[in-house]
């Protein structure tokens, strides 16, 4: 079992930053919260571009934060915008 690398990046249009901006503290805070979460990180490096860099304990780890994710009001909000990500395991 090897740890779950993510990296990438999230945007959105000019309309929706705050919406973005005001739903990520929590999801930060939840995501750190989980079991097998190593590390999470999503910040904001020009307007409306969100580099994310996370890192979970093994693939059940990474998975379970994936099904809370999708059920969550981040993604209610977000889910639509458009990502780019690469997955490694280590």
């Amino acid at each position: 079992m090897g740890v779950i690398r993510l990296t990438g990046r999230m945007t959105c249009a000019d309309h929706e930053i705050d919406i973005a901006r005001a739903a990520l503290p929590e999801h930060i805070r939840l995501s750190r919260a989980e079991p097998g979460c190593l590390s999470f990180d999503v910040t904001e490096t020009a307007p409306g571009v969100f580099t994310v860099t996370e890192s979970f304990a093994g693939r059940a780890a990474f998975d379970a934060h994936q099904n809370r994710t999708r059920a969550s009001d981040w993604w209610r909000v977000t889910g639509h915008m458009p990502r780019t990500f690469t997955m490694s395991e280590e």
